[in-house]
């Protein structure tokens, strides 16, 4: 990379802000960040994440080498269309970080991109927090970051791509678009409506017996904590995968249908097959890596039922610095010891809490 390599950001929120602080202060590379409005522009320079920023879609893009189009899936296409009509800079390669890729692969390839190379990209990372107060260099270390470049990208342009984002500690994977979008869609996207759909069941459930919401406490609540999830961006998100969703959904129908048979049959024969079979293949995925949807940092100790207790875990663990995200009682009876559950927001301190709360001879669970 020459002495002068412009790296533009377009939306500088959590994805946005995160990519400009891995690129920021490295040699050679000036990041200059895009706000839509004056008040977001003000939290980017306080957050200090660009060295920076303007509200003109045109001077962040001027003579930049590399733009990244970190806006919303909804309203890509309408960055794009802008961009389009810019002068920019030949050569110039332009990524997005859309949770989709072959809706914005086809609009890109139906725009006339003169001497730009646009290649669609994925970053597998993501956070419960958003904004550009939730920025960190960390975001991407050890995520997979995929893309997919359009036929009218130089493998050159491919390769200055993969070398910038090696700044970002990530795994980068070259993926067809709609390859991308098949896998997305099952890993990630079909998770996400079962969850919202068995939550709303229960919810409906749960207008005629209360006991349903009380009940639901702890491992429900947990296996469907992604139907959480901003209902806006999933609105976009979905949408923009709606074919493959929609063949998907079919697949599971037929799923469904399947154990529904088994139960009608009392075959316990093929349910228990089912399950070993799930079991089998879940317990070949990697552990602690991060993937399409986030993995949880929680840890679990026993804890006696007995008053300061919480107090007394939470000090050891600020006396080290080690940064809870969140602590809950799991279950807390006279008779049995209580379980106190850990949240922490990456591996690192997890595993920092974990083998500190060990020594101290507390029982810690993952």
């Amino acid at each position: 990379m020459n002495m002068q390599t412009k790296v533009a950001i377009i939306g500088v929120g959590l994805i946005g802000g995160s990519l400009a602080l891995c690129f920021k202060g490295k040699p050679g590379l000036t990041v200059v960040g895009y706000s839509h409005s004056r008040d977001v522009m003000e939290r980017i320079e306080a957050r200090g994440v660009v060295d920076q920023v303007t509200m003109s879609l045109e001077e962040a893009a001027l003579d930049a080498d590399f733009i990244f189009l970190c806006v919303p899936v909804g309203i890509l296409g309408h960055y794009l269309q802008k961009l389009s009509r810019l002068p920019l800079k030949p050569g110039c390669i332009l990524t997005d970080v859309g949770s989709t890729k072959a809706s914005i692969a086809s609009a890109a390839d139906a725009l006339s991109l003169n001497n730009v190379h646009f290649i669609g990209g994925h970053p597998m990372a993501g956070s419960e927090r958003s904004g550009v107060e939730a920025a960190s260099t960390l975001l991407f270390e050890n995520a997979y970051y995929v893309l997919t470049p359009s036929q009218h990208a130089t493998e050159e342009a491919y390769q200055s791509l993969e070398k910038l984002l090696a700044y970002t500690k990530s795994h980068v994977i070259r993926v067809e678009p709609m390859l991308h979008d098949d896998i997305v869609g099952a890993i990630s996207h079909l998770p996400h409506i079962i969850a919202v759909a068995l939550v709303n069941q229960v919810r409906t459930y749960n207008e005629s017996n209360e006991l349903y919401r009380q009940l639901a406490a702890g491992g429900f609540r947990d296996i469907t904590r992604i139907a959480s999830s901003a209902p806006d961006v999933w609105r976009d998100i979905l949408l923009s995968n709606k074919e493959v969703l929609l063949r998907l959904l079919e697949d599971w129908r037929c799923n469904v249908n399947q154990f529904a048979e088994m139960l009608a049959q009392e075959n316990g024969e093929a349910i228990e097959q089912a399950f070993r079979e799930a079991g089998e293949f879940r317990n070949e995925l990697p552990e602690r890596r991060k993937g399409a949807i986030q993995p949880l940092y929680d840890i679990y100790i026993d804890v006696p039922d007995v008053p300061g207790v919480i107090g007394q875990v939470a000090t050891v663990l600020g006396v080290r610095q080690i940064n809870l995200s969140n602590m809950q009682i799991i279950e807390s009876r006279e008779d049995v010891p209580g379980t106190l559950r850990l949240s922490f927001r990456d591996e690192e301190e997890m595993e920092k809490a974990r083998n500190l709360l060990m020594k101290l001879e507390y029982s810690v669970y993952v």
